[in-house]
């Protein structure tokens, strides 16, 4: 991931800069749908992972930090900003790790942010993968493209439009 988000093209738009890494998120696993479910792997009761995994976790979560970096929360995110402010305060890894992408202050809000991303990424781009959406009569680029406008909008990240 980390390779695509530099490959991809220089935009200072944060919700275009969204849409552009969702979209390369997408692009490689539907690229490569016998991989993308080993990202998730099989959960497995009372598991912890290596800290070698976190650091795969950060790399693809990182991106995605500085797009919410300045962004306004809608009253639907700020508990889960408040939890990952929390998070931040409580566990000095988690917070160096989002400081090196934002500025100090900002990291509940990018943490927030990036945590949704990852979750509405996960949900549609899973689904589509996994064949789950066959015959339902959309695209999968239409629908992960309104997830991240309704995150997007959520943050108060730029014009409803999404392509700013």
């Amino acid at each position: 991931m980390s390779a695509a988000a530099r490959a991809l093209p220089e935009v200072t738009a944060p919700r275009a800069r969204l849409h552009a890494l969702a979209t390369a998120v997408r692009a490689w696993a539907v690229a490569q749908p016998h991989r993308y479910p080993l990202i998730e792997g099989t959960p497995v009761p009372g598991y912890t992972s290596p800290p070698d995994t976190l650091d795969s976790a950060r790399a693809v979560l990182g991106p995605f930090l500085p797009r919410f970096a300045a962004a306004a929360p809608a009253a639907a995110v700020r508990p889960l900003v408040g939890q990952m402010t929390a998070w931040a305060a409580e566990d000095p890894a988690v917070a160096a790790w989002a400081r090196s992408g934002v500025p100090v202050g900002a990291e509940g809000t990018a943490l927030a942010g990036a945590v949704l991303a990852w979750a509405h990424l996960h949900g549609a781009v899973g689904l589509e993968v996994s064949g789950q959406f066959s015959g339902m009569g959309h695209e999968g680029a239409t629908l992960l493209a309104a997830q991240i406008d309704m995150l997007a909008d959520a943050f108060a990240l730029g014009a409803a439009t999404g392509r700013d």
